[in-house]
């Protein structure tokens, strides 16, 4: 790419020993981070989301919060083993593109000196902001992009919290094959995706998953995110009548599929939204009652009052007006396992954030997130992530799937409005 032609060996091989980044930080000192979400373009709810996320986290970690229980880094004030350093974020807009994205990392890597990397929502942008890091030899630990490819291009420097496409594909298929097991019809499938790097690697590993279950994928459709008529598309689906559709969408596009498919009078017998623009508090707000029983992946849960869970909602809630979702709940909870691998690293090099990283095993107790824990393998996946199935009732999701953790009963066929 032309942007590292720029850069220099020079500024290469410093970057690599550490002296880009300032080395080993000394008591009371700030560790700066930076965050990459979008917080322009039609993603930029979930950004505002993020961003105000990102500062309910820093508040636990900066200041002691023993009400958190074991939550990671919430018992004392700032990072105990460099000797109390407070974190400090500094936010990027990406602005829906993967270009701005990869601007951005290098801004902040070469002008902020940030310790390391947070981002970037949307996986075309991941793609292009982490190969920054990764030349510049920047931990860059990713918390909501999906696409498998990610994690499969051998970078030393990406790690990833968040299930991935197969992971997520296995989950639905489950969840399927469940529902063919109480007597739903859900033989024939249709998937409806954006064609970015997410979309794209969500509906191939859909679609091998469903072949693989015995689920024919009768429609595959994809269309550009940043389309203004779908109408063509709910009618193809209208036509074929799936059993159940499955939609890869960010907040506009999602927003605008409900619209369209109440205004034809398309209601599908099982409507699952892949998570994104599904979870965004936007597209409640904006059509929730004309999607009512829509089903999503979700790892949040606010939990009981009192918990740890309830608590950092309540504090998100205070600053936003809003209940946490699933989305800034992960984005959250990467901010939250880099954070606490520089603590453990008891530095800012970067090398020993790496090494820090690689080390990682956190347990549930400590997650806000419904994960199993939280280990990667050796391309950067975190191996313990997991997902459950939610469904809007009302204003809010509630947890439906699978039935031991369910909160309220799944309601099918889909209502819709």
């Amino acid at each position: 790419m032309r942007i590292f032609k720029r850069v220099g060996r020079a500024a290469l091989v410093c970057a690599a020993m550490g002296c880009l980044l300032g080395g080993v930080a000394s008591a009371a000192d700030t560790v700066k981070i930076g965050v990459i979400e979008p917080m322009s373009g039609n993603a930029a709810s979930v950004g505002a989301s993020a961003k105000a996320g990102i500062e309910v986290a820093m508040d636990i970690i900066n200041n002691a919060h023993s009400d958190l229980g074991d939550i990671l880094l919430a018992k004392d004030a700032g990072l105990k083993n460099l000797g109390g350093a407070k974190v400090q974020v500094v936010f990027a807009d990406n602005q829906g593109s993967p270009s701005a994205g990869q601007n951005q990392a290098l801004r902040l890597i070469t002008q902020e000196h940030v310790t390391a990397l947070v981002g970037a929502y949307q996986s075309g942008i991941t793609l292009t902001a982490s190969a920054v890091a990764e030349r510049y030899g920047v931990p860059f630990v990713n918390g909501a992009s999906v696409a498998s490819n990610l994690t499969e291009r051998g970078y030393k420097w990406f790690f990833r919290t968040t299930p991935i496409a197969t992971d997520i594909a296995n989950v639905y298929m489950s969840f399927l094959k469940d529902m063919k097991s109480r007597g739903k019809k859900v033989d024939n499938l249709a998937i409806v995706y954006e064609n970015t790097d997410y979309g794209t690697s969500i509906s191939n590993v859909l679609s091998a998953a469903a072949k693989r279950d015995g689920f024919n994928v009768i429609s595959n459709l994809a269309y550009s995110a940043n389309t203004s008529d779908v109408s063509s598309t709910v009618l193809q689906l209208k036509n074929v009548k799936p059993d159940a559709v499955i939609f890869v969408s960010y907040t506009s596009d999602a927003i605008l599929y409900a619209k369209t498919m109440k205004s034809l009078d398309y209601k599908p017998p099982i409507l699952i939204g892949d998570d994104s623009g599904f979870s965004d508090p936007t597209f409640i707000k904006t059509v929730g009652a004309d999607v009512q029983g829509v089903l999503n992946r979700s790892v949040w849960s606010t939990g009981k009052p009192g918990s740890a869970t309830y608590l950092i909602n309540e504090m998100y809630k205070k600053k936003t007006g809003a209940e946490l979702d699933t989305s800034t709940a992960r984005i959250m909870q990467a901010f939250f396992v880099l954070a606490d691998a520089i603590n453990r690293a008891g530095s800012t090099d970067p090398a020993k954030i790496q090494a820090a990283l690689k080390a990682t095993d956190i347990k549930p107790p400590q997650l806000i997130v419904g994960f199993k824990g939280v280990k990667f393998n050796d391309q950067g996946q975190n191996v313990l992530a997991s997902a459950v199935m939610i469904q809007l009732h009302g204003d809010r999701y509630v947890e439906v799937w699978p039935k031991e953790k369910a909160t309220a009963e799944l309601q099918l066929p889909y209502k819709g409005w």
